[in-house]
């Protein structure tokens, strides 16, 4: 299977949207204390057998870029590995020189991938997810494998 990666257009909008609602409750986003309207931003699609089957979302500001969101609704084909790579690629053209995400506490799975792609751990939020669920309550409490949701992990690529 051969993962192909295009922009986020208007073409696939409305598909972005609906996958933000179903994988994050909706398409507002939380990030250290900051809410982004995901479907409203720059993003790439993965594309699967001409099918799309991934998402990733971005912010940049200044010379840094935020990952937002990323999500690969086909496990271990490269789809998530091609997508950060498609915004490392991007990033750097634009001149930037931080790469960087959050991530929950319970996402374990996420801490290993990332730094099989050459994230490291840049901070540690203790109970940031409080100020997150001001801004957007439907964040549930207790997340994968039963952990709580407590805590923000800041990963970051320099670029």
């Amino acid at each position: 299977m051969i993962v192909e990666i295009m922009p986020l257009t208007e073409e696939h909008r409305s598909w972005a949207r609906e996958l933000l609602i179903k994988e994050w409750a909706n398409a507002l986003c939380v990030s250290r204390g900051r809410a982004f309207q995901a479907d409203e931003l720059p993003g790439f699609v993965a594309l699967l057998d001409g099918q799309p089957r991934g998402l990733i979302t971005y912010n940049v500001e200044g010379d840094q870029c935020e990952i937002v969101t990323m999500n690969s609704l086909t496990e271990r084909q490269g789809i998530g590995s091609a997508l950060i790579r498609a915004v490392r690629d991007f990033a750097s053209s634009k001149g930037c020189k931080r790469l960087w995400l959050i991530t929950t506490n319970d996402n374990t799975y996420a801490f290993k991938f990332y730094q099989k792609l050459g994230f490291s751990v840049a901070a540690y939020h203790k109970d940031a997810m409080d100020e997150s669920r001001r801004l957007k309550p439907s964040i549930p409490l207790t997340g994968m494998d039963g952990i709580p949701i407590k805590d923000e992990i800041e990963f970051e690529m320099m670029l």
